[in-house]
């Protein structure tokens, strides 16, 4: 039977067998967030709406600038992401261009360049459609950026757009070469990927992943996943690229303090946290020394993205079934 993304039956809507009750809760949000009736409830509940706030910039470009400016006086950087992805329409796609430039000129324009980069999803671009289209709208939006001074990072997605992600990456760092790449340590194949990517000035954001896969692609027990980011974390050491440890695991970020520290420490490498996620232990790695890089979402399209949050972080899920439940 075919599956969708959230690795729930296209036909039937319900879990795979086998599952512990923290799986099925997992798969449950990953298959609520494409449904549009799932959306139109938590959308209207105040509840959610006060939720949102917390893991969510704003829908407007002043909203995030408000944050931004905020969490910069605090000494932290910024990556910002206008949300949206799966565009199925070129018109859509183009509208999705002109959104992240707008949003790169506000951000020069209030002086907010030199901490801060861009978040881009290749399929807000037109990655399904094509992906020449896709490629050549980030171009575009990594030119803009470039005269800016604003870096950009290219967003890594589900498990079928790891190879034309990869690929359109690879073309955008032979005219841009300090675009980064993200590569999700949970999937069996990254450490290869690592390999390939793992040279001087090659920016990796290195995360767990946040796409529910398959056993026969990813790890899944959390010491397996914890393994393998330690693994790719090494193998980018070891080739000299720049890694940005993507994680809030306080267990796994001292992990990655003593693998840098066992080769010589000092190695160039940053933080990079969701906004809204454990933002005590940000405070912490900033009151260290360390680069810190907040991940800031925002943007109309929210309800798919915090959805991915509370799969990440059930214990934020009161909100959504007291929303489904009428209690807002």
């Amino acid at each position: 039977m075919a599956s969708d993304r959230s690795g729930w039956g296209a036909a039937g809507g319900r879990p795979r067998r086998g599952l512990g009750a923290a799986a099925v809760l997992r798969h449950s949000l990953l298959w609520a967030s494409r449904r549009p009736g799932v959306q139109r409830v938590v959308s209207g509940s105040p509840l959610t709406r006060r939720l949102v706030r917390r893991f969510v910039a704003g829908e407007g470009l002043g909203d995030v600038v408000l944050v931004a400016r905020r969490l910069i006086g605090r000494g932290f950087s910024i990556s910002v992401d206008h949300l949206g992805e799966d565009t199925r329409d070129a018109a859509d796609a183009r509208a999705a261009v002109a959104a992240h430039r707008a949003l790169i000129a506000r951000l020069a324009s209030e002086g907010l360049a030199p901490r801060t980069e861009v978040s881009l999803k290749l399929s807000a671009l037109g990655q399904i459609l094509d992906s020449e289209l896709a490629f050549e709208n980030a171009l575009e939006v990594c030119r803009a950026a470039a005269e800016a001074g604003i870096a950009v990072t290219v967003d890594m997605e589900d498990h079928n757009t790891t190879d034309s992600t990869l690929g359109i990456g690879a073309r955008l760092r032979a005219q841009h070469p300090s675009t980064g790449l993200v590569i999700q340590a949970s999937l069996r194949r990254s450490e290869a990927d690592c390999r390939a990517l793992a040279y001087p000035g090659s920016r990796i954001r290195l995360c767990k992943g946040a796409y529910q896969e398959s056993v026969a692609l990813a790890w899944q027990p959390r010491n397996d996943v914890r393994s393998a980011y330690l693994r790719c974390l090494r193998i980018l050491l070891e080739g000299g690229a720049t890694p940005l440890i993507a994680t809030h695991d306080p267990a796994l970020i001292d992990a990655c303090h003593r693998l840098i520290a066992a080769r010589g420490g000092g190695r160039a490498h940053e933080h990079q946290m969701l906004f809204g996620v454990r933002p005590d232990e940000q405070a912490r790695l900033v009151a260290r020394g360390e680069e810190v890089r907040v991940y800031v979402p925002f943007g109309e399209r929210w309800y798919p993205y915090m959805m991915r949050r509370m799969a990440e972080r059930p214990a934020n899920l009161a909100l959504v079934l007291r929303a489904l439940a009428g209690g807002g």
